[in-house]
Formats: C-alpha cells, structure tokens, sequence
C-alpha cells in the first residue's frame, strides 16, 4: 500500500512557494536602484510591479482549469519555472539595460508563476484539512503575507553587495529550487481520507464535517450570484486595504507628523500584522463561520476608515492602522475556505483562480483612485472616508450572501427529506 504524505508536510510546501512568490511585495527595494542606475522614472518601474499583479490575477483565473486537471505537483512545478525564469531574466533585462525587456520578464512571466503558485496548494491544502479549513489556507497565504517581511532584507543586503542584476539571479536561482522541492511534495489525499481519529471523533460526537452546500465546477460557479457576492466582497476589501497599503507612509507623516524614517519602520511592522491577518483571522473562521467573518471584516473598517483621517493620536493610529491590515490579510486567507463551503472541492483551484481576477482589477483601482484623491485634494483623507462608504456596500453584500446561503440550505433541506421519504 502507498504510504499517505504528512499533511503537515504539505502545509509546510505550501507556505515553500508562498514564500518564494509573495516576495513581489518587496519590489520597492528595486525602485531607487533602477531609477538611479536608468534614470528611469518612478511610475515606470512601478509598472513592472503592476503588471506582475495583473498577470498573477489573470494567470489564476486562466490556469486554475490547469491546476484541477493535473494536480498541485505539476502546477507547482508550472509556477517555479515561470516565476525562475521571470526573475532571472529580469536580470538579464537589468544588464541589457531594457525596460521592456524587464516587463516581460518580471511582469508577465513572473506574474504568471505567481498566480498558478498562489492556487497550486491551496485546493489541496483544503482536502487534507477538512476540519480545519480556515487554518490550513490561512498557513500557506501567511507566508505570502510574511515574504515581504522576510525578503526585503535579503534583497537590500544583495544590491549593495552584488548589484541589481546578480541580485535578481541569485533570488532567482534560489526561488526555483526552493518552489521545485516544495512542489515535489505536494499531492491531493486519497479520495474519501480523513485525518487519523477524526472517523472516531465525528462517530462520538465530538466532531463533525461541515457538510458543503453544493458540489460545483468552476463553469456552474459562475453562473451563481454568490460567486459574484463574493467576487464585489474581495474587491472591495482589497481595493481599499491596497490603497492604504500603497498610500501608508504619506499618510502616517500627515496625519500623525511620522518622519520618514519612522513611517517607513510602521510599514514594516503593519507588514507583520498583514501576515498575522491571514492566520488569525482564517484560524477564527473555522470557529464563527465565514459569512461571520466577512461582515466583521466590514463593520470594522466603516468605522476605522471613517475615523483614521480624524486621528491625531499616534498610537491609537497605528492600532487603527494594525487592525486594517489585519482585515486585508484575512479577506485572502479566508475566500478559499468560504469558497469550499458554497461550491465544494471538485474544482475549488479553478473557481479560486476565476475568484482572484477581483484582486486583479483591486490592484490596478486602489492604488491609482487613492493616488488620484491626493493630487485632486491634496489628501489622502477624501479616499478614505470614500472607502468607509464602500465598505457599506461590502456589508450589505456580506448579508445578501448569507440569505442566498440560507436560501439554498433550505433547497438541500428539502431535497434531502423528499429522497427519505423516497427511500
């Protein structure tokens, strides 16, 4: 008999290539070093970060097909080689000196391995944790949320030691091997398995597994309106916490008089706070349901968007500022559970992929409305309350999902006394 894999051991792959591809988030450490070496301008390089956002989401949506039909290993594998080979020859772009060159290389290639390597582990975690889904998503997009945290350093230590083009060989190099050995180990479990003693414990009563609402494939998911409930959800929450996120440190030294050195640490450190997001809130999910979760998400931040522009006081700022950052990491962690519990697992990789294409289009609105308020007003304050007003609508979506959740168990309810009155 084959022996099953250590399911732990998969969530540790998982957070491998997590953490391999969520150092995107440091791309500002390439900023001055290309604008200085080129003369490039900054809204030139920043397109590059850009674009590999905007492949990310479309490489998910596109490839998540991909990832169902030939299992995380292969798609793993898929995401290391674009992802290498994007970074790597970002450095081959540096050394040509072409700009061009650099967006196809870091923007598209890289974006697409980041996409497929987002979703790659995530439906399989899912079917190795069915009692704890939320903590299982919420481990391997912690290390997405963390990379940042965790690479920017190295990236800084290597430019000033190497310079910009064997820095990107070198992380290239490295995130290959890194993303290839994780991908070797992911597997989906065998059909019908369940953690060991779990059978004995749903028997006794102690536990039991949340019975999904439906069994769907991405094509049918998409034909739902809760699919869309939850795509305006995940748009609105990412547009307004990429928006602070791209706008925190101007915002930090005019609200609360930061110098720049210490609005650059409270970035850091919010950075943290992104990545305990994702575990934390994931983690509560499998405690308060995930329809619980979201609408908390958005109580929350209509009140701390409508005060932050109001807020004078330093540390309740940062506190303020803490629990943003937190709600915009757990709103990643916890859609692919609450994708599993309204579509089921048969083609989860694919219907997560069609899911994120909102963190696509977030990407490229938030930051540029925000941008736009501060040109237009001369603050970042406007954006903010227009943001609480969104949040509005993201909690009155959070309520629709839940009477077409309620809805539908009732359809499930009736189906399933009408096949025991049949039987």
């Amino acid at each position: 008999m084959k022996k099953t894999k250590n399911r732990w051991l998969i969530a540790a792959s998982a957070v491998g290539i997590h953490i391999s591809i969520g150092s995107v988030y440091a791309w500002s450490n390439f900023t001055n070093p290309l604008m200085n070496e080129f003369g490039w301008t900054a809204q030139q390089v920043q397109l590059t970060f850009s674009l590999a956002i905007l492949f990310l989401g479309l490489s998910a949506a596109f490839l998540g097909h991909f990832v169902e039909k030939y299992g995380p290993k292969a798609a793993g594998l898929l995401a290391a080689g674009f992802f290498g080979i994007g970074v790597i020859g970002s450095g081959l772009a540096v050394n040509l000196g072409s700009l061009p060159l650099l967006y196809v290389t870091y923007g598209v290639l890289g974006g697409i391995g980041l996409g497929v390597g987002y979703i790659a582990p995530v439906s399989t975690l899912i079917k190795w944790f069915p009692d704890r889904r939320g903590l299982a998503t919420g481990l391997a997009i912690m290390g997405f949320g963390f990379a940042a945290a965790i690479s920017s350093p190295i990236m800084d230590s290597l430019i000033k030691t190497v310079g910009t083009a064997n820095t990107f060989y070198i992380l290239g190099a490295a995130y290959f091997v890194i993303m290839t050995l994780s991908s070797l180990y992911l597997e989906k479990p065998p059909v019908d398995w369940v953690p060991e003693g779990f059978k004995e414990k749903v028997q006794s009563g102690k536990s039991r597994i949340k019975e999904d609402l439906s069994q769907l494939t991405a094509n049918e998911a998409i034909k739902t309106t809760r699919f869309y409930y939850l795509w305006i959800m995940l748009f609105i929450n990412v547009t307004c916490g990429i928006a602070i996120l791209s706008a925190a440190k101007p915002l930090a030294q005019e609200s609360i008089g930061l110098s720049t050195v210490e609005a650059a640490a409270l970035v850091g450190v919010m950075g943290i706070f992104n990545g305990l997001g994702r575990i934390g809130w994931a983690s509560i999910s499998d405690y308060i349901g995930r329809p619980n979760t979201y609408t908390t998400f958005f109580v929350l931040q209509i009140v701390l968007f409508a005060l932050l522009p109001h807020t004078s006081e330093a540390i309740l700022f940062q506190v303020m500022l803490a629990v943003v950052y937190t709600c915009y990491g757990g709103g990643f962690s916890a859609i692919p559970a609450y994708i599993g519990d309204l579509f089921g697992t048969k083609q989860l990789g694919a219907i997560h992929g069609y899911i994120l294409t909102a963190w696509a289009a977030a990407g490229l609105a938030g930051p540029m409305f925000a941008a736009w308020m501060k040109d237009t007003t001369g603050s970042y304050a406007t954006s903010l309350t227009f943001f609480s007003g969104l949040f509005i609508i993201a909690l009155l979506v959070s309520i629709l999902i839940r009477l077409d959740i309620q809805k539908l168990r009732q359809k499930n309810a009736s189906k399933s006394s009408r096949n025991t009155i049949a039987g």
